[in-house]
């Protein structure tokens, strides 16, 4: 579904993001504090170099020489965000943090194995970039926790939103997907000629696989193949690159292997039913309003948490 990154220069290019953010998190006692301490927050010291390694990292993301200034305030707004987190005890399970992760890798257009390798072969590590998303998240609860009842949206601002960007009745129609999740099971570290192999099976698997009930039953006698209970989901909670799979898949029938953490799956695609409660453009103006709303709350809480923090600058802020 995404392309796969192919040159050498492009997973050096990778590479040296994800360093710039594991240098940003090496603990107080290592290479990045054996440098010129530039402010310390609430305690904590921020380097010269995590400033620099910063400042590249911001323009590895956008493209935009950030300034100095800018990509100090980055490092000083982090660090309050994750005390303020830890403050209220917020805890990120590990499956949460695990797949954020397989998301990078599925955007890098790998599996996570080889985002693993790319990381160690570049002196990062897995738990590297695993630490910043687990961050990442437990800023975004603290804030949906705290001010869940302010960010609320409720159907009436949804339905005149719709009024107002109405342009397509198609998307007044939405679906319920009844499916059965069947994975072809992949030892972790396999090479790649068993993964080969492993997805010719289930290539094999969807062409035999006509109906649910037999389907499911036939796919169920295979070894290391796991048939999961059945879900249900909403085409307005799906991406748009998902609907269009789940559409193109007829009923009974299963959809392309998609390599994951565990090996290849598919989804057997038992009922579609239609829907009008809860449709893709309704989920998409419902998210554009959380967002704004989200946004605007996140950034005067982070403004008060400013005001409140002990900030010692040692040298000038954008010198």
């Amino acid at each position: 579904m995404t392309s796969q990154i192919q040159t050498r220069t492009g997973w050096r290019a990778f590479a040296a993001v994800l360093f710039a953010v594991a240098v940003m998190f090496i603990a107080p006692g290592g290479r990045a504090s054996a440098q010129t301490v530039v402010v310390f927050v609430n305690g904590q010291p921020i380097t010269a170099l995590d400033i620099e390694h910063r400042a590249k990292f911001l323009f590895l993301s956008s493209r935009k020489q950030p300034t100095r200034k800018e990509a100090l305030d980055s490092l000083i707004d982090e660090i309050l965000e994750i005390t303020e987190a830890k403050r209220y005890s917020i805890d990120v399970p590990d499956r949460d943090v695990d797949a954020s992760y397989a998301q990078v890798a599925t955007r890098m257009g790998v599996n996570v194995q080889k985002l693993d390798q790319i990381l160690e072969n570049n002196g990062a590590s897995p738990d590297t970039l695993k630490r910043r998303l687990r961050a990442q998240i437990a800023w975004s609860n603290l804030v949906r926790g705290r001010f869940k009842a302010s960010l609320e949206i409720n159907d009436k601002d949804i339905e005149s939103q719709l009024q107002l960007h109405k342009t397509d009745q198609k998307k007044d129609v939405g679906y319920e997907y009844i499916m059965r999740p069947v994975v072809l099971i992949v030892p972790r570290g396999s090479p790649d000629a068993v993964y080969d192999a492993r997805k010719r099976d289930a290539e094999a698997l969807r062409s035999r696989f006509l109906n649910c009930n037999d389907g499911v039953a036939f796919a169920r006698a295979l070894p290391d193949v796991a048939v999961r209970d059945q879900v249900s989901k909403f085409s307005a909670d799906l991406a748009q690159q998902l609907r269009d799979i789940l559409d193109n898949t007829a009923i009974g029938h299963l959809t392309p292997p998609e390599q994951t953490a565990e090996g290849f799956q598919m989804f057997a695609v038992c009922a579609k039913k239609e829907t009008k409660s809860d449709t893709p453009e309704m989920h998409e103006i419902r998210d554009q309003m959380l967002q704004q709303r989200f946004g605007a709350q996140a950034k005067r809480y982070l403004e008060n948490l400013r005001r409140q923090a002990m900030i010692e600058y040692k040298m000038p802020e954008g010198k």
